[in-house]
């Protein structure tokens, strides 16, 4: 891949798809693998998109999830449209969850998504405003 080059992936995301749930997980690690990524890096950006994946199909009515692979980094932006998050602060420690209980029961709302995409990113920022949804932008360089 040269530096010029951008591989773009976009994704919808369904509110309690889980199904289908870790599918743009999966492709991102696949283009990476044949790409020649080092699996190191691969392993943040796996578990930082499905964590961000997660959280769309768990939380959220719908989302775009858009990931733009270059020669030097790896951006994943998450768009939601959904209850968005009272207290991001909060929402950033570590075992804190709103996950109900069908869907803790199902192995998931552990209070790590955001906690965990924080630790496997170089850059990470996040927008909510309650009734309308969360933007997260997140970077992994190579």
């Amino acid at each position: 891949m040269t530096s010029e080059q951008t591989i773009s992936l976009e994704f919808h995301l369904e509110s309690a798809n889980f199904e289908k749930a870790g599918e743009a997980s999966s492709k991102i690690k696949r283009v990476l693998q044949q790409i020649g990524v080092r699996a190191e890096i691969i392993r943040r950006i796996s578990i930082s998109s499905y964590e961000a994946e997660m959280n769309v199909i768990i939380h959220a009515q719908k989302g775009l999830f858009k990931a733009l692979i270059y020669s030097d980094r790896t951006e994943i932006l998450i768009e939601d449209e959904g209850p968005g998050i009272p207290d991001i602060e909060k929402a950033l420690q570590e075992g804190f969850s709103t996950a109900p209980d069908h869907i803790r029961e199902m192995g998931f709302g552990a209070g790590m998504g955001l906690p965990n995409i924080a630790k496997c990113t170089d850059i990470f920022n996040i927008e909510s405003e309650l009734g309308v949804g969360t933007k997260i932008h997140m970077t992994i360089r190579h």
